[in-house]
């Protein structure tokens, strides 16, 4: 097989976010975490590669816009940032003594609206709700509310934390030793609480000692793929190699692909999927070529409420965004739906799931609802 060289990137993250990031047991990066102050502090991913900021905040309004303008971005780690958000906002207002039922459930309706497509917002929210209203109803003291909403965003913290690894842990039995990985956007580190989803895969390979190579798609108009995936796996020492969208189809007839593997936003009943805008055609350009496609995500990502992709809200981006010449019409979708028949397998935190995938995720999610977790494959 043809390799490629590596992309050069400069810039060393601190000795004291890496060994946070160590301590999870995660890649190099330090994208969420806890201020000293009891606030959010997150790494601002519009400002990679070129410069590491980081922000902290206690503000619904900051959150949201963090989010809105993919400050703070992969379907995992919204859910994550919102959840830690809205606790450290409520710790605020209790601190001040504002805190009440009212407050809470606008500030986490605020929260959800921040952007549509990815299932983990909402999820995580909702979450966040069953705390706070369950907390009030007990005549609890605001103090004991906010504990309880900042307990609750560990716990996801933590979850996530823990699926990352399940998902590394599953997927990694489909990556043949040596293997190039096709992948598109970033579902790394940078995108979750822990590992990754798409990535986790690649670190556990990685980690299994099977070198795994990477490559990266550009990922237009924002350029995830570019700027964010090959720097974080740069930085964990895995080779990758960054290309234009448009060379995808090229490198899969030259032989220079083994499998795909994506993330997703969401996950509908049937195993149609929600994911970064170029994901469908990428799909379709490996099942032509006779390359295993492969989404890899939490259980916490499928929406089992939707019987398929159509019922999916696709997330429609400010034209200004795309390069294109003045005064022209832009349409800039974020986001497109794979259908189930394009994917060779969803590898999830529960185990790796294959079609038919009707059948498959509703046994999984009737063990989910009775508490009864298992591995499918």
């Amino acid at each position: 097989m043809l390799w490629f060289p590596i992309l050069a990137i400069s810039g060393l993250m601190s000795s004291s976010a890496l060994s946070s990031a160590n301590r999870r047991g995660g890649p190099p990066t330090d994208q969420i975490g806890w201020s000293a102050d009891g606030g959010v502090r997150y790494l601002d991913q519009t400002q990679l590669p070129d410069a590491e900021v980081f922000r902290e905040t206690a503000d619904i309004d900051e959150m949201v816009e963090a989010i809105k303008m993919l400050r703070v971005r992969g379907a995992p780690l919204i859910g994550v940032s919102a959840a830690m958000g809205l606790a450290a906002a409520a710790a605020v207002e209790a601190g001040n003594g504002r805190l009440n039922l009212e407050w809470f459930e606008d500030a986490a309706a605020h929260l959800a609206g921040a952007r549509p497509t990815a299932v983990n917002l909402a999820w995580a929210i909702d979450r966040m709700r069953a705390t706070g209203r369950r907390t009030f109803a007990q005549g609890a003291d605001v103090g004991t509310v906010a504990t309880a909403l900042h307990d609750e965003a560990q716990a996801i913290w933590d979850e996530d934390i823990a699926m990352c690894a399940a998902i590394g842990a599953a997927g990694t039995a489909l990556v043949p030793p040596s293997a190039t990985i096709l992948t598109h956007c970033n579902a790394g580190a940078l995108a979750t609480g822990g590992m990754g989803t798409a990535l986790a895969v690649v670190y556990q390979a990685h980690a299994d000692g099977k070198e795994p190579r990477v490559v990266s798609t550009e990922t237009r108009p924002l350029r995830q793929g570019a700027r964010l995936t090959v720097w974080e796996l740069h930085r964990a020492g895995i080779p990758v190699t960054a290309i234009v969208d448009s060379a995808a189809a090229s490198f899969m007839a030259g032989g220079n692909v083994d499998c795909v593997i994506t993330g997703a936003d969401r996950i509908a009943a049937n195993g149609d999927v929600a994911n970064k805008i170029g994901t469908y055609g990428l799909a379709v350009l490996a099942k032509a070529h006779g390359i295993p496609f492969y989404v890899a995500a939490p259980f916490s990502t499928f929406d089992m409420t939707l019987a398929s992709g159509e019922a999916i809200p696709i997330e429609e981006r400010p034209g200004h965004e795309v390069d294109a010449a003045p005064g022209v019409p832009v349409r800039n979708p974020a986001f497109d739906v794979t259908p189930a028949d394009l994917i060779s397998a969803l590898i999830t935190d529960r185990g790796v799931f294959r079609p038919p995938y009707v059948e498959s995720l509703a046994t999984a999610a009737a063990r989910e609802v009775s508490g009864v977790r298992r591995t499918i494959d």
